[in-house]
């Protein structure tokens, strides 16, 4: 059955291949895009492979564009915006920890609440988060990222048992390391601020994005979870990142400092 889905953050990653594959499958796309330079691109794209999406700019961090978006109707939210920013505790700027939780937590909670109303009137609806891997386990000098996503964790735990007697669906998908580009201006992002000040902690190793997984394993499971009757409440690609973090979550019980 064809669905109604506003994906955010569409322009790149996991956004755009979903976009893409719902477009391919039949559904009524709604693709948002941060600035527009990628509404452009992302409308050519399209064009070219024969798709037909709807298009749109929606940075989510604006008010403007979070209010016109609003006025849409849809039956699948897909809560897939964010952004990454790496270095320690200990040192990160506050700004740009600040800038972490504006995006993947205030930005998405306040989009999932505009539709999370419009969907209990209908008595119907799903929203779909992309949380992260890092929102279930420790992550060193990636702390502000997976911060944001232990957030949303939360959110999505209280969303899904407050909205689940109204007819309105909850989940969330966890991506480990995928070839999107994310990941790798994630490591980089902490360079842009880690010299303009004196450091007491070492600047993290340099780790080696070599054994990151093809995306379209972790589309393909977006594209499921949003299709289904009846997703599961977590999805978690691949099978190793889901084996890690239900280790890492089991040995934290014991673990001793």
């Amino acid at each position: 059955m064809s669905k109604t889905v506003l994906i955010t953050g569409a322009g790149t990653g996991f956004g755009r291949g979903v976009a893409f594959e719902l477009a391919q499958r039949g559904h009524r796309v709604i693709a948002g895009c941060q600035i527009w330079p990628q509404v452009t691109e992302l409308r050519q794209a399209l064009a070219k492979a024969g798709l037909q999406a709807d298009v749109i700019k929606l940075d989510v961090l604006s008010e403007i564009d979070r209010g016109k978006v609003l006025e849409r109707d849809i039956d699948v939210l897909f809560n897939n915006a964010g952004i990454m920013e790496s270095g320690p505790m200990a040192e990160i700027p506050m700004s740009v920890f600040r800038s972490v939780f504006e995006t993947n937590v205030f930005a998405a909670l306040e989009l999932a609440q505009g539709f999370a109303r419009k969907m209990v009137k209908a008595g119907a609806g799903r929203i779909v988060w992309t949380s992260s891997v890092a929102g279930l386990v420790k992550v060193p000098f990636d702390g502000a990222y997976a911060a944001s996503k232990h957030a949303v964790e939360g959110i999505c735990s209280a969303m899904r048992e407050e909205l689940a007697p109204y007819g309105v669906q909850v989940v969330t998908i966890n991506p480990g390391a995928f070839r999107t580009g994310f990941n790798d201006t994630g490591m980089e992002s902490m360079d842009q601020w880690w010299s303009q000040g004196e450091r007491v902690v070492e600047h993290w190793p340099v780790r080696e994005l070599n054994r990151q997984h093809d995306p379209a394993e972790m589309i393909a499971a977006m594209v499921e979870v949003i299709e289904a009757e009846n997703p599961p409440y977590r999805t978690v690609r691949p099978a190793a990142a889901e084996e890690m973090a239900r280790r890492e979550q089991a040995d934290a019980w014991d673990l001793k400092v």
